[in-house]
């Protein structure tokens, strides 16, 4: 899963809030902003799931309640 979130420093507490709450799904994350110079507002975030498809659904829709977040997933 990937979140795309524009005001990373502004929603940053609520983002967190719903990772911990599905944090027995998530095997791994990596969060990644531009820090060339200004740090970037806007940010990209990583995870590697292991729970079920459901429990993935409920952790996607809780972060797209999150306003300027935006979720991607992929399954390989």
């Amino acid at each position: 899963m990937a979140l795309l979130i524009d005001k990373r420093t502004k929603e940053a507490v609520k983002v967190q809030q719903v990772l911990t709450r599905h944090g027995c799904i998530i095997g791994v994350r990596l969060g990644l902003h531009d820090a060339s110079g200004v740090c970037a507002d806007d940010g990209l975030v990583l995870l590697g799931l292991r729970g079920t498809a459901k429990e993935a659904a409920a952790l996607a829709a809780d972060l797209r309640r999150v306003k300027g977040v935006r979720v991607k997933s992929m399954r390989l």
